[in-house]
């Protein structure tokens, strides 16, 4: 047998929060959040900073964004996070300033070990540096680091870092030029 999902165990501690305090974050996101009208940037990440999200100033998330567990995101000033868009944040996601996460992305810090019977986590944090842009539907694989100014195309997926400045494109994304041409 190589996979029996009934041996399958939240490792302890690993939401970083109770399992109590995790499901009333799920429903203020549910009940709060995700009805709340477009322009109400501000209620969203007070709801967000509330359950441990650190945010900086100007940031505008849509209210069909979702964030898995708050308490493990940091987003610096001025980023955008669009419709749509998931942070599935089972490890921590450092977002940067400056950065445009678009609608549909799904930032992904955790998967499942195909070579454990019990089919345990396999996770890594991501990291997307100052001024970066992940078009839509762009999707970041776990333990990625996109660095400081690259931009993924549209539905990109990103495997591997990054480099900085560099246009990414492709499944999987590849660097295709420089951003700035001189």
């Amino acid at each position: 047998m190589v996979q029996r999902l009934s041996d399958f165990r939240v490792p302890p501690g690993f939401r970083g929060r109770s399992a109590l305090f995790t499901q009333v974050w799920w429903i203020v996101q549910a009940c709060l959040i995700r009805p709340s009208p477009q322009p109400c940037y501000a209620w969203r990440v007070f709801w967000l900073r509330l359950f441990g999200a650190q945010i900086g100033d100007g940031v505008m998330i849509r209210q069909s964004a979702r964030v898995t567990y708050p308490w493990k995101v940091t987003i610096g000033d001025n980023s955008w996070i669009g419709d749509r868009a998931e942070l599935y944040s089972l490890e921590r996601i450092e977002i940067g300033s400056n950065v445009c996460i678009s609608q549909d992305c799904y930032l992904c810090t955790g998967s499942h070990d195909m070579t454990d019977p019990a089919f345990g986590y396999a996770c890594g944090a991501i990291t997307v540096e100052d001024e970066s842009w992940l078009a839509a539907g762009t999707f970041v694989a776990p333990g990625v680091t996109v660095r400081r100014g690259a931009v993924a195309g549209a539905r990109s997926v990103v495997l591997h870092d990054m480099a900085a400045g560099m246009v990414h494109a492709g499944q999987p994304a590849r660097p295709i030029r420089p951003r700035i041409v001189p």
